[in-house]
């Protein structure tokens, strides 16, 4: 240094620096990552401290183990040791964020995406949770049972997701083209997390095995071989089962159907309706039985509209078809498009139309039939079915829901009403119907329904009524 060079100050010597951002606050970091969950620009700088951090993610993680605790009934137990496993999304995800963010601005840190990012992703997780959660407790709405319908509004959450994460990591980074670090691993990831929650695998929650023997767990459909093959066995048993027409004045024949495997009420009406025919209606060893249930893949055929078409065949086959009677009841959940729904998972079954069982009652040459329809808004089968040989009741009309088919219902209130309580008093399913529907209104209104009245509705061709009153009468002899 020359005498001409300045001696340098003290403040020349302090090399400029960034400013520290202010600390967030811990709930301004949750509602931060949830608008980003919506896709909106998060408002925050800086990395939260220690603490803050194992809250935030701390918090998701209890409501997802509440969710899933909730899917078993009972008393359960919990499993440390497979929550712990399943960490290592965490892990992989810290680490491609790292990769991605490794190569941005300084001020991106790696706790603090991770702080937005774990409750950008929570309102959808708890969604799908929720999901899962109606699917395992029997609570999912019918339309949304079938593979099919699941899986696309699974799909469509985890997308939203998905995007959710993109999007706030694009914010992070200055150039887009580092998203292509961070989308493949994020992809992968998010299957990762699907293939091992679909494995046959022990899970967080178990069921209290001292409460077991007391609340035993939901039997599930295995598809085999071996099923597969004794059901054509079932079926070609319950066919032969039906006996030769007894020589006489009109008989009846029963079909029942019940399609809706994840709800026992369904299969405790077919089979409550199956021995009300044999019984009161001299139906013995003339009743069908269709049923879709995990504990009867081996005694009875399974609820199909392909069965259905068959099982109406063989009825045809066996009885007078321009004399005698068949009766159809069909229990189970419906949609306000009219049809019927149907569940037997893995197996896809198609849900039934209106117009496929009228079809095959024309196919096989039915003539008098008595149609009862135990769903929500199966006042929409009337018209199709309705013909002048025809009774066709229904538990609601075509723009209500009826009741009673939870899964805490011993039978729903139609089924219970009509065929539980009033046809053991009389053979006319006509006086039968007029006595029930003040019933199932007042007992709707005790169980405080709240869209309204299911209105029950009935049409009775004129061609059908005096076979009925000569079956009624006949029967009421005996």
């Amino acid at each position: 240094m020359t005498d001409l060079d300045p001696e340098p100050s003290a403040e020349a010597s302090i090399a400029p620096q960034s400013p520290v951002p202010p600390r967030l606050s811990l709930w301004r970091w949750i509602t931060e990552g949830l608008r980003a969950s919506i896709l909106l620009a998060p408002r925050t700088a800086g990395a939260p401290s220690p603490w803050q951090l194992i809250v935030i993610v701390l918090i998701p993680s209890l409501l997802m183990l509440a969710l899933e605790r909730l899917q078993i009934a009972g008393p359960a137990t919990f499993n440390a040791a497979i929550e712990l496993n399943t960490y290592w999304a965490f892990a992989i995800t810290l680490w491609v964020g790292w990769l991605t963010l490794s190569r941005s601005r300084a001020d991106a840190t790696l706790s603090g995406w991770f702080a937005l990012a774990t409750w950008a992703a929570l309102p959808w997780s708890l969604l799908m949770g929720c999901m899962s959660l109606a699917y395992f407790r029997g609570w999912l709405p019918a339309a949304l049972t079938t593979p099919s319908a699941f899986w696309t509004v699974y799909g469509g959450l985890l997308g939203i997701a998905f995007v959710a994460g993109v999007r706030l990591m694009a914010r992070y980074v200055p150039r887009q083209a580092w998203l292509t670090l961070f989308m493949p691993g994020m992809l992968a990831i998010t299957a990762l997390g699907i293939w091992d929650g679909m494995q046959e695998q022990e899970r967080v929650w178990q069921p209290d095995a001292s409460a077991a023997a007391a609340a035993p767990e939901r039997p599930r459909l295995h598809l085999t071989q071996e099923i597969f093959e004794a059901q054509q066995a079932v079926w070609q048993r319950a066919v032969d089962g039906i006996a030769p027409r007894r020589a006489g004045e009109a008989q009846v024949y029963g079909l029942v159907f019940a399609p809706y495997a994840s709800e026992d009420v369904f299969l405790r009406e077919s089979a409550m309706v199956g021995t009300l025919l044999e019984e009161r209606f001299d139906a013995r060893d003339h009743v069908l039985r269709l049923v879709n249930h995990a504990t009867t893949s081996d005694e009875l055929p399974w609820a199909t509209p392909l069965n259905l078409r068959r099982a109406v065949q063989a009825m045809a086959e066996r009885m007078d078809r321009e004399q005698d009677v068949l009766v159809i009841y069909m229990t189970s959940h419906g949609a306000n498009d009219f049809k019927l729904a149907s569940s037997h998972w893995p197996l896809t079954v198609p849900w039934l139309t209106p117009k496929e069982l009228r079809e095959a009652l024309d196919a096989a040459g039915i003539r008098h039939r008595v149609i009862a329809i135990s769903a929500c808004y199966s006042g929409g089968w009337i018209e199709p079915l309705a013909t002048e040989h025809s009774l066709v009741m229904t538990a609601a009309d075509a723009e209500h829901t009826s009741y009673g088919c939870g899964h805490r219902s011993e039978l729903t209130f139609f089924g219970r009403a009509v065929f539980g309580e009033a046809l053991r008093k009389t053979h006319s399913f006509e006086a039968a119907f007029a006595e029930a529907v003040p019933v199932i209104k007042q007992r709707e209104i005790d169980a405080g329904k709240e869209d309204g009245f299911s209105n029950p509705q009935i049409h009775v061709g004129a061609g059908i009524r005096p076979v009925l009153d000569q079956l009624s009468q006949r029967l009421g002899k005996n």
